[in-house]
């Protein structure tokens, strides 16, 4: 048991990110008029250090909140509040407002409560202050994702959580894009505070006096509208054979860039992932994700068992073909020459090439022209 504690506090160390204020800030301002007379839960957040207390006990009165609780995993200091040295119980604070007219969170106003558990997430405890909480904001650790936005999800929470984009393609994720109970938020998040212990690939600001990384697919995810999930995306190409090629393995032709998305014809096309910033569940439909270990959501017509998987230089990975069956696939023919660096070469024994490309969103425009 000991051991087990050991290697979730290594774990707990490195998935520990600081979402800076002005991302939160930025974030935030999309989304106001969701909060007013709502019970905002951070259960991710030691408000030592959190800019997400920061920010909802700063703008309680601007936002209408009816109260703000934070939890957090034991071991952190809530002094912050309190002049005493590092507590071993956790703790969870809750805030209902100003109450002396100074309109900041002042050390009485702030209730200091003890958990008789650890302050997990998963926890007793803590699933019953998420039960009693309106709407959910922090940044969960990305190696819990699945499983914290799964929690979420199974208690019907509203909520808007950062989160690493590589999640959109999980198995437990995705089909939640799909069904359109969960969605992207408005903005990015690309550099985080570390502390001191977690400084591996950071880097040293000294205007700041503080450790940062910088990350270049972290977003916000999230249930709660905002004025760009009905935004309809521009148009402007037309389908032609040429410029989109069919998949050798799909019913559906290749779209590599959103901004290509043509404006005619109604079949399926298979779209990158950066597609989802830009969704509008009015203009597409989703139909399933084309990769080896998801579901497409159109028929497979054809496996690579005979292939031979290449290296872009020529030499044989030792691996077949099999293991790129179910992923988009176009012939040789179909690649662009600029385009080839970017994927796996899969010759067959009759020396035919065709290539796997990276994972695709399978989707219908509703709107098209003919």
């Amino acid at each position: 048991m000991r051991n087990k504690n050991l290697k979730s506090a290594k774990r707990a160390k490195r998935d520990e990110f600081y979402t800076q204020l002005r991302d939160i800030e930025n974030e935030l301002k999309h989304y106001k008029s969701h909060f007013r007379n709502k019970v905002v839960y951070c259960n991710c957040d030691d408000p030592k250090v959190s800019n997400f207390f920061h920010y909802f006990s700063y703008n309680f009165e601007e936002l209408g909140l009816k109260k703000l609780i934070t939890t957090c995993y034991k071991n952190r200091n809530v002094g912050i509040f309190r002049q005493h040295k590092e507590l071993e119980r956790a703790a969870y604070i809750e805030y209902t407002g100003d109450k002396n007219d100074n309109l900041r969170p002042d050390p009485e106003e702030i209730e200091v409560k003890y958990l008789e558990g650890d302050g997990d997430f998963r926890s007793r405890e803590c699933v019953e202050l998420l039960k009693t909480a309106n709407i959910i904001v922090t940044g969960p650790p990305f190696s819990l994702f699945r499983e914290y936005l799964a929690q979420l999800v199974q208690y019907n929470k509203k909520f808007l959580i950062v989160g690493n984009k590589n999640a959109l393609t999980y198995k437990e994720v995705f089909p939640l894009i799909k069904e359109n109970k969960v969605w992207l938020g408005m903005g990015s998040v690309r550099e985080f505070e570390v502390p001191n212990g977690n400084r591996a690939k950071a880097t040293f600001c000294s205007q700041r006096n503080k450790w940062f990384q910088k990350f270049g697919n972290v977003g916000w995810f999230t249930n709660l509208s905002h004025s760009r999930r009905n935004e309809e995306l521009i148009l402007t190409k037309k389908y032609t054979s040429d410029e989109f090629p069919h998949y050798d393995n799909y019913d559906a032709i290749e779209v590599s860039k959103v901004k290509d998305i043509p404006k005619n014809g109604g079949g399926y096309m298979g779209v990158p992932i950066t597609f989802l910033d830009k969704y509008n569940p009015e203009q597409f439909e989703i139909i399933g994700l084309i990769n080896s270990n998801s579901d497409s959501g159109i028929k497979e017509l054809k496996k690579y068992d005979e292939y031979i998987e290449m290296r872009i230089n020529g030499s044989p990975t030792g691996s077949s073909g099999k293991k790129t069956n179910g992923n988009p696939i176009l012939k040789e023919s179909d690649m662009l020459e600029n385009k080839k660096k970017e994927i796996i070469i899969i010759p067959k024994i009759k020396n035919e090439k065709v290539y796997s490309l990276y994972s695709r969103i399978t989707n219908k425009n509703k709107n098209h022209e003919n």
